[in-house]
């Protein structure tokens, strides 16, 4: 059963959802540490450049289907242009200020 992004329990993750759903990087980015950092499958990634292919020019879509880690961590199935429909894992550090300073991502 899916979770409805207005109902994710962290507020910087949920804003995350929304921001990748509403394919809105300006809000995204305002999201994010002016440091944060990613990865992909275990391997760190360039930021800026992943979330231009992975998210805003392949109209990525996150479904949530579990939270965890006082919404801090999420099973989603997430789609792409690029790789179609998977299931997929996401974890976020955040900081005092609400902000995103590293999340990780990849198959679950």
């Amino acid at each position: 059963m899916t979770i409805q992004p207005a109902r994710l329990s962290d507020p910087a993750v949920r804003a995350f959802v929304n921001a990748v759903n509403s394919h809105d990087r300006e809000g995204l980015l305002a999201l994010l540490t002016d440091d944060a950092t990613m990865s992909d499958d275990g391997a760190d990634q360039e930021l800026a450049d992943w979330i231009d292919e992975e998210i805003f020019s392949s109209h990525g879509h996150m479904e949530v289907d579990n939270e965890s880690r006082g919404g801090r961590a999420l099973v989603a199935r997430y789609r792409n242009d690029t790789w179609g429909e998977m299931r997929t894992r996401w974890t976020f550090i955040v900081e005092d200020d609400g902000r995103i300073s590293r999340f990780e991502t990849g198959q679950a």
